[in-house]
């Protein structure tokens, strides 16, 4: 069974794009590779505890077990060590991609406070989008209640796009509410 935004890509997005952008055929238009959630926890040097509670939250919100991240040198004022985990990632493909980026655009990100759309110089030169979140509360899969510490993350959603015109039409055709700023 394909996700909703998927089914939107392929009926909607792709003629629309073809359309503005000229393509060929079907397969030469831009789609969405992969999405990266990543969660730095500080204070997992010093108690293990926390890493594991982000780990769970992660995997309620992504639906797939993140992979713990690690530090690549040591630092002493911060009485980290390299080798040490100090956060987790995840990336999504396929179904959990578009399951995931359908959730954020219409239940998480509407759910922030005073939100007025991502900004639209993010993008990195090559039609991948980053931004972070700032509290990771706004996905519903997340219980308040049981939560000891609000943490935010980092979102980067690689496309196929060769320009950031190109990307960044087809994320605000995907739903995406970019604005400028």
């Amino acid at each position: 069974m394909k996700s909703r935004l998927r089914e939107v890509y392929e009926k909607k997005v792709v003629p629309e794009l073809k359309k503005e952008f000229g393509y060929a055929n079907d397969m030469a238009v831009p789609k969405l590779s992969k999405v990266v959630l990543n969660m730095g926890v500080g204070e997992a040097a010093a108690d293990k505890k926390k890493l594991e509670t982000a780990i769970a939250d992660m995997t309620a919100i992504s639906a797939q077990k993140p992979v713990p991240t690690k530090a690549r040198k040591s630092i002493a004022t911060y009485r980290l060590r390299e080798g040490q985990s100090i956060g987790c990632k995840v990336t999504l493909r396929g179904k959990r991609m578009y399951d995931f980026m359908d959730r954020l655009v219409t239940i998480a990100l509407p759910r922030i406070r005073d939100f007025h759309g991502l900004s639209k110089s993010k993008f990195d030169g090559n039609g991948n989008y980053a931004f972070g979140i700032k509290e990771h509360l706004i996905f519903p899969e997340i219980s308040v209640d049981k939560i000891e510490s609000i943490r935010g993350m980092d979102i980067v959603i690689t496309t196929t796009a060769k320009t950031d015109d190109e990307a960044r039409s087809l994320l605000t055709k995907l739903g995406l509410p970019l604005v400028l700023k």
